[in-house]
């Protein structure tokens, strides 16, 4: 069995390591560390929750050793780049761990909070600094920042990065970085952009890969229902019922439908909080706290939370909407099934989200396997193979809004829910864009 030591780490960074109940690295940390501390670029491809951050933080960690002195002002000597303030934060913490009781400081900076105490904290120099690309570009128009000392760099989920909109800023960025550095670029999936961000950030690459992109993590036990918006809010209220005591995360596609979603599940009594965009980031940190502590068992989310949240005891995710970018699917279920325990991810579709969920199943090369209702016209499922496609679809049965051509149904009960978020909202095509994170 490969230890840690046998990566070639330092004793007392793979003790401090052991001492968190870290023992054993995971594969993509096993590949990518020794490449790393040989000093070569890496580019690593592996599914959500398999421990892409030590795979850069403990060679990252380990090489800050070797310098004598502290950071001139102003001056980063390791940086890395996340999509999200969540994530962002989960990395300082995690490597924060790591240098604790050193001299090597990790420094964060994100979008909103406020910007000058960010400047006075870079202002001392800083060994590793965590950044989402909006807010570092902010410091860099102000002159808060020197980058030219920068020995090392780290583009975090950089797939998400792309799809939020980032890529002109990363394009800004890479003009203030030397030449000569040592770059660690790591990603769930490869989309068509990524050859420029490896092309314009990497030099010569090693690639270490541990799965295929796209594919989801093997203990999350996968489902969808075949249903009409109006009756979403109620199926997910009566299976939440059924896990009252388990952690669950419900995806929403937009930020308006969060809300009023998280205000229906209060009234039906849960304690439910939500993330998303429009939250400050002292609220988006009250509220994973929440979370975390078990205080609220529900979390409603949009996207800025499919990736970057570890939290362990997350036995469920419902995709109440379906991610209009089909890579985001295996974002999101892979808040599950983390630390080696098992997960169930639940989809929810509506007649007018075929597309997405028929996009999401050529990403992952498999039939999701049908909970309930009926796949829609221009659906497939193995179990009806034999049988002609219909034209009506999902439906609850008895009790459920009419709805033309009919369909099989495989539950019962059900009603058109008052308030809730599925109903009336505008279909988006695209993902959010912009420099917010």
């Amino acid at each position: 069995m490969t230890t840690f030591y046998d990566l070639g780490l330092p004793k007392k960074l793979v003790e401090k390591l052991i001492a968190t109940g870290i023992d054993k690295p995971s594969p993509i940390q096993e590949r990518a560390i020794p490449h790393a501390l040989e000093g070569q670029d890496v580019m690593g491809l592996a599914q959500t929750g398999t421990g892409k951050t030590l795979a850069f933080g403990l060679p990252l960690i380990a090489k800050l050793q070797s310098y004598g002195r502290p950071p001139e002002p102003k001056t980063v000597r390791s940086l890395i780049l996340a999509p999200t303030r969540e994530l962002a934060n989960q990395i300082k913490e995690s490597l924060g761990v790591l240098v604790d009781g050193s001299h090597f400081k990790v420094g964060l900076v994100v979008g909103g909070v406020a910007i000058n105490p960010q400047i006075k904290r870079v202002a001392r120099g800083t060994d590793v600094l965590v950044a989402t690309p909006g807010r570092l570009i902010d410091l860099l128009d102000r002159r808060a920042l020197d980058l030219s000392q920068t020995d090392f760099l780290v583009l975090d989920e950089a797939d998400q990065m792309l799809d939020m909109g980032f890529i002109h800023a990363l394009r800004k960025i890479v003009e203030f970085l030397p030449a000569k550095r040592q770059t660690m670029l790591f990603s769930a999936t490869m989309p068509k952009l990524m050859a420029e961000i490896s092309g314009s950030y990497l030099n010569n690459p090693v690639r270490v890969q541990v799965a295929p992109p796209g594919k989801t993590a093997d203990k999350v036990t996968q489902g969808v229902h075949y249903i009409s918006k109006a009756e979403k809010t109620n199926l997910l209220i009566e299976l939440l019922s059924k896990h009252r005591d388990e952690a669950a995360i419900v995806f929403a596609r937009t930020k308006h439908g969060s809300d009023r979603l998280v205000k229906v599940l209060v009234k039906q009594g849960y304690e439910a909080q939500t993330v998303h965009g429009n939250k400050s980031q002292g609220q988006r940190e009250r509220a994973l706290k929440a979370f975390r502590n078990g205080e609220a068992m529900v979390l409603v989310a949009t996207d800025v939370a499919a990736r970057g949240l570890d939290i362990p005891q997350v036995r469920h995710v419902y995709n109440f909407d379906l991610p209009n970018v089909p890579e985001n699917y295996v974002h999101r279920i892979g808040r599950t099934a983390r630390a080696g325990m098992d997960g169930a991810a639940v989809a929810f579709c509506s007649p007018d989200e075929t597309d997405e969920l028929k996009a999401i199943q050529k990403v992952l090369k498999i039939e999701i396997p049908v909970l309930s209702g009926t796949p829609w016209l221009g659906m497939t499922d193995p179990s009806h193979k034999n049988k002609p496609k219909n034209t009506g679809g999902g439906g609850r049965g008895k009790g459920g809004p009419r709805r033309s051509g009919g369909g099989n149904s495989q539950r019962s009960g059900g009603g058109k829910p008052a308030g809730g978020p599925g109903g009336g909202q505008k279909r988006r095509r695209r993902p959010n864009r912009g420099r917010a994170a």
